[in-house]
């Protein structure tokens, strides 16, 4: 048995994952990884960290012939250590970090125009109840119209956009390695990135708090129907650019991330992920399902955008309480 062999067996006995070992020894798990692939050796210190941790001896580790007393081929059954990970070179992650820049913003916009899509209804809709101008048929229809002009621009964006990254889609969703050089330049860019992160989450937030606040003071002072509508509107404008600015801008801190595979990208979270994704489908394509249904129902488009915004905190709470229940293998 190499020493690659002996590296796989005596974590496996211990149930630690190449990350928890990566951690124990001070290294990163890319290069647990090329140790157990036989792709590179350890050097004598932490071999000599290894014995230490696995309780055995330097020798055993070293020499090919010494076979472990209760051999656990455990890890046979994975395919790890069978079959080899991609590789990101600096190349192709500066290739990717520059996708993300040049396409995530007009994605940021086709979620702005879908969050923003029932203004010109709502306003038209409140409108037509003010004045005699605009009857609430005529309102209604001219709503719908473009509400559904903004929903096929969206749509066309996403279609036009999304595809342009499908080959790199694998970062999202496989434990990969990087070659030399792709972690230094993740983390410089990080750094230097970091202000701008900050600053666009920050108002991000602030908008999605202060945009409820107009309309909570109109609604408490009793102002006129169309004024509060006119504040529901406001709060939709806002709640839509602070989306963009999440996607476009706080998204490219997130290629950093993906690349280094740490956070919510590490290994074990992105098959906790992949599980999840399917879930995550099911409930929004429901959430859409009841929006367009009760909004045509009723034809109160002017309050069936709350459904979004309840659907959003109960989405957080059924993530939290499917991801409690899932594990990563």
């Amino acid at each position: 048995m190499i020493l690659a062999d002996k590296i796989i067996n005596e974590r496996k006995k211990n149930g630690w994952s190449q990350e928890e070992l990566a951690d124990m020894l001070n290294v990163s798990r890319q290069s647990v990884s090329k140790w157990e692939g036989a792709q590179s050796i350890p050097d004598l210190q932490k071999i000599l960290k290894m014995a230490e941790i696995f309780s055995v001896s330097t020798d055993y580790l070293l020499k090919d012939e010494m076979e472990p007393e209760n051999p656990v081929t455990v890890y046979n059954e994975e395919k790890e250590s069978a079959t080899p990970l991609k590789r990101l070179s600096l190349e192709e992650a500066s290739e990717y970090i520059a996708l993300r820049k040049k396409y995530m913003p007009m994605i940021a916009l086709g979620c702005f125009l879908c969050i923003t899509c029932p203004v010109v209804l709502i306003f038209l809709a409140g409108l037509s109840e003010c004045t005699e101008l605009l009857t609430q048929t005529a309102a209604v229809a001219i709503g719908l119209l473009w509400l559904f002009i903004q929903l096929s621009f969206a749509l066309y964006i996403f279609l036009t956009n999304s595809g342009k990254m499908n080959k790199y889609s694998f970062l999202e969703e496989e434990i990969f390695e990087t070659e030399y050089g792709v972690d230094g330049m993740c983390k410089e860019r990080l750094s230097d990135y970091e202000s701008t992160y900050t600053r666009m989450l920050t108002t991000g937030v602030l908008l999605c708090i202060l945009s409820v606040v107009p309309l909570v003071i109109c609604s408490v002072l009793e102002f006129s129907s169309f004024v509060i509508i006119c504040m529901v509107c406001l709060l939709l404008v806002c709640v839509g650019i602070a989306v963009f600015l999440f996607t476009a801008f706080c998204s490219i801190n997130t290629s950093y991330h993906i690349i280094l595979q740490d956070g919510d990208f590490a290994p074990q979270m992105k098959k906790k992920n992949n599980k999840l994704a399917s879930l995550d489908k099911i409930y929004w394509l429901l959430i859409t399902f009841i929006y367009l249904a009760y909004s045509f129902i009723t034809q109160r488009w002017d309050v069936s955008w709350i459904i979004w915004a309840v659907s959003g905190v109960l989405f957080a709470v059924v993530r939290a309480i499917a991801s409690a229940i899932i594990k990563a293998d």
